[in-house]
């Protein structure tokens, strides 16, 4: 039974104004809550974590929950007894503060109910904030100054609703091991159930799916290279490879599951839609890209582009084009993405072409660890594999081995230590092809020795995988249509006549 005296008392009233509406709120609420934990001190801890005083629409609550969040973490009994010097004397309309806290223990409800009567008190708060959000945006909307875009108004809208919905989650906090073994046990049954036995997305390339065991969700992995070593194509191979095979599922709550492949977002800071269209479709169709941009095709290539063109229609690959994004700019229409059509991966291309909040460039190295430290806070939110391309710095160059290090990723620090998995990509025939010594000599005839063993070879290195082996995958690179493949084993070839 709610208390009689709060609607006498309460400053909010707006009785005498109908006009305008009461901002949403539950009193009754927030009086059980408080009676419930004056007399069983262990509700508290069941809203503790993630009701604050400000949540309450009446003042007095909130001063009261503070208080006794204040002597509870001190040690000391929440009771009417100890709260009242604190409190002072309060115009209650005809009782005073000890007779109202009194009445709030003395009708107390049991503690099963603390939990529920918590999060029907933060759901207001939130509905407030929502009307606060709403009327910030409209207000900047009328009297916005004419540097202040329409966009830059929709992307700041979006990030305070963003903010506002990962505030004061009920779901945190500690997992019971039972839990999260019936957990681990799905996602192995998943595997064994999903084409190639993985826990994670399979890329399409079962030599580093054997070594990593697909793409795992909420890793960050950085796929780095020098320039001309075909990072773009590897990327957008296993994008595309990721995206054909998709087959899904619609669960009970109306979200999308992926049972094999997968729906991926593409942000490409660099390359035009329409060239990374290419790009694909060169890979897919065998028909060289440079071929297809002169129309210097023949009618059984337009064949083959047509097939692979009507293949590729229906393949859940989205892709954003939009140069020199910021991370909020990014992690706003990732969350878009996976709210409106799904999301299982996300590339982006590439890491060193996005800017952080601040846009000064000053400290380029704290830039990035911000960058780095929002893809990987957003591949945990979003529950899936994010994979960002990297440069390497010129240090490669002065080697003689040129096979990268860890060391060699560009302002690494950051790159280094927020990644689950580094990966390099190493083509000795790029390195070699620019060494030719002068044709007839000796020299000349051990080059074309050296390049026929390493032609069409490139090198995955695994530099870093916090839940794997480390180690090289040997793959097969067709430069003319930007394809890696499986390499096939001289063990695996079939017998020359």
């Amino acid at each position: 039974m709610a208390l009689a005296p709060v609607t006498a008392f309460r400053p909010n009233d707006t009785q005498a104004t109908p006009e305008f509406k009461t901002a949403p709120h539950n009193i009754e609420a927030e009086q059980a809550l408080l009676g419930a934990v004056l007399v069983h001190p262990e509700a508290f801890d069941r809203v503790s974590d993630f009701l604050e005083p400000a949540h309450f629409f009446e003042e007095l609550h909130g001063r009261i929950y503070e208080l006794i969040r204040q002597l509870m973490r001190a040690g000391k009994a929440a009771t009417p007894l100890t709260l009242k010097p604190f409190l002072g004397e309060v115009d209650l309309g005809g009782i005073t503060t000890s007779q109202y806290l009194a009445r709030l223990a003395a009708e107390a409800t049991t503690i099963v109910n603390a939990g529920q009567y918590g999060r029907a008190i933060y759901e207001m708060a939130l509905r407030r904030e929502l009307i606060v959000v709403g009327e910030e945006v409209a207000a900047r909307a009328y009297d916005a100054p004419p540097d202040d875009t329409p966009r830059q108004q929709i992307e700041e809208a979006e990030r305070k609703l963003y903010a506002l919905a990962e505030t004061g989650r009920f779901e945190g906090g500690f997992t019971r091991f039972s839990d999260a073994l019936t957990i681990a046990i799905d996602v192995a049954a998943k595997a064994y159930q999903r084409q190639g036995g993985l826990s994670g997305v399979s890329t399409g390339l079962s030599d580093l799916d054997r070594m990593l065991g697909g793409l795992q969700r909420s890793d960050l992995v950085i796929l780095a290279a020098r320039p001309a070593m075909g990072k773009t194509s590897l990327a957008t191979n296993i994008a595309f490879n990721i995206a054909r095979a998709y087959r899904g599922d619609t669960k009970e709550d109306g979200t999308r599951e992926a049972l094999d492949g997968g729906i991926v977002g593409f942000f490409s800071l660099e390359m035009s839609a329409e060239q990374l269209a290419t790009r694909i479709v060169a890979e897919q169709s065998g028909v060289p890209s440079y071929k297809i941009r002169r129309g210097d095709i023949t009618e059984q290539d337009f064949v083959k582009l047509t097939e692979a063109v009507r293949e590729m229609q229906s393949v859940p690959l989205y892709i954003d084009q939009t140069g020199g994004i910021s991370i909020a700019q990014l992690t706003a229409r990732a969350r878009r993405l996976k709210r409106q059509r799904g999301l299982d991966l996300l590339m982006v291309d590439y890491l060193q072409l996005l800017t952080g909040a601040s846009k000064k460039g000053d400290n380029r190295v704290q830039e990035l660890t911000e960058i780095t430290t929002g893809l990987k806070a957003l591949a945990k939110e979003l529950d899936v594999p994010i994979v960002a391309l990297s440069q390497l710095s010129r240090q490669v160059e002065n080697r003689d081995d040129k096979r990268p290090q860890l060391s060699d990723l560009r302002e690494s620090g950051s790159i280094e230590q927020d990644a689950d998995v580094v990966m390099f990509i190493y083509r000795e025939e790029y390195y070699l092809k620019n060494k030719q010594p002068k044709e007839g000599s000796e020299e000349f005839n051990i080059w074309v020795a050296e390049m026929e063993k390493v032609h069409g070879k490139a090198e995955v290195i695994i530099g870093k995988q916090r839940h794997g082996p480390t180690g090289m995958v040997p793959l097969q690179f067709d430069a003319e249509v930007t394809r890696f493949s499986n390499l096939a084993a001289s063990d695996h070839l079939p017998e020359r006549m």
